[in-house]
């Protein structure tokens, strides 16, 4: 199944760019940091395809740092921006993110890289196996912990929240429904390091697509012009 990174590859960084022109004609901060957190996903599956042909240790620790860790949290910093009313918090909270981004990114580019790393079947660099060629500090894995759990909670929680919104309302359906769509398509991929601690990187390659995908069909429904106003702007 080392077709499906190209797939998601494909659909992730066409979604980054519909999203960076709505960006353009009407600039808003959460399209800005969806744009960021997309390309994140996209660098994440782009690595999947090149490791699926040979073993690369900048390739692992980028595959590392953009999708086990930065993707979901910057996906969750544009529902920040959004649902946050004060934009003042909303900043801070982005300053927040990007020092501890930072600070994972030289925590996971100076790890140190298994000398037996090129003798592993490259199929296994994304497995479970990742675990003993990539050394990670005890502050790495805990910073993975929190930004996944951040950015899916604010992502899926923020998608939630809207659609109950527009439910009550019972206005603007096609805005719940892609409000669902989002919060079911950011939860596949946040089951991705599931399936990578069993074993399982195709389950992780297929999560990751429907995920992507879900999400976009759920962004274009979530943009379609209103017939009339009701409750919050979910997708700008």
């Amino acid at each position: 199944m080392h077709y499906l990174p190209f797939l998601s590859t494909l659909v992730t960084f066409a979604f980054a760019v519909a999203v960076f022109i709505r960006y353009l004609r009407r600039p808003a901060p959460h399209l800005l940091l969806w744009t960021i957190g997309l390309l994140f996903y996209g660098v994440g599956t782009l690595a999947e395809i090149i490791l699926a042909f040979s073993f690369h240790g900048l390739v692992l620790k980028l595959w590392y740092l953009s999708g086990a860790m930065l993707t979901a949290a910057w996906l969750g910093q544009g529902s920040v921006h959004l649902l946050i009313r004060k934009p003042g918090l909303a900043w801070t909270l982005t300053g927040l993110l990007a020092a501890v981004s930072l600070l994972s990114a030289g925590l996971v580019l100076s790890a140190p890289v298994s000398a037996a790393a090129s003798s592993y079947n490259t199929a296994l660099a994304i497995s479970s196996q990742y675990k003993s060629i990539l050394t990670r500090s005890g502050l790495t894995i805990a910073l993975t912990i929190i930004l996944n759990l951040y950015g899916t909670l604010v992502l899926v929680g923020g998608a939630v929240y809207s659609a109950v919104i527009f439910f009550r309302k019972h206005a603007q359906v096609n805005r719940m429904i892609g409000n669902i769509l989002i919060a079911v398509g950011a939860m596949a991929p946040a089951m991705g390091g599931t399936f990578v601690t069993m074993g399982l990187p195709d389950l992780l390659y297929l999560s990751e697509l429907i995920g992507v995908i879900l999400m976009y069909i759920g962004f274009i429904q979530s943009t379609v012009p209103p017939r009339r106003a009701a409750g919050p702007d979910t997708a700008g």
